[in-house]
């Protein structure tokens, strides 16, 4: 059971580093022997589109980290939670509809914190109290009490 768990927390996990290095490549042949699977299981990832590694100019397969990433988590999807590879298709792209929606939450929260400090910095200049909303009905009821 801590496998699943540990599989679920590598396939949900969205906190990773977009800066990281990406100028590191593996071959096929190193990226099998990495993860003690046939070249043969790479290729057919790559038909199915799960993974898409990088060319280069003689047409060889140069896996990236990120590309090591998400291979990582097509092996815990199917070795760990016997996940088929029509269902690793549709975890990934949900994974990646989640990662877009968290950067769009994050940059609207972003823009609402800039209008907030906006708010407040022509009100404060205007010489007017700040209006502040109680965030509990218990401290408004505390807030009450007190009086």
């Amino acid at each position: 059971m801590s496998e699943g768990k540990g599989a679920w927390n590598e396939v949900f996990g969205l906190d990773e580093d977009p800066e990281e290095e990406r100028t590191e490549f593996f071959t096929i042949s190193i990226v099998s022997a990495m993860y003690s699977i046939h070249p043969q299981t790479l290729r057919l990832y790559e038909r199915e589109g799960l993974l898409l590694p990088h060319r280069s100019e003689g047409n060889r397969r140069l896996y990236s980290r990120e590309d090591l990433r998400r291979l990582k988590i097509i092996l815990s999807l199917t070795r760990d939670l016997g996940v088929n590879l029509a269902g690793v298709d549709i975890i990934l792209g949900m994974r990646e509809r989640m990662r877009t929606m968290q950067r769009e939450v994050q940059e609207f929260v972003k823009h609402l914190q800039q209008e907030v400090m906006r708010e407040a910095a022509q009100q404060d200049s205007r010489g007017m109290p700040i209006p502040v909303r109680m965030a509990s009905t218990l401290l408004a009821k505390v807030k009450e009490v007190a009086r």
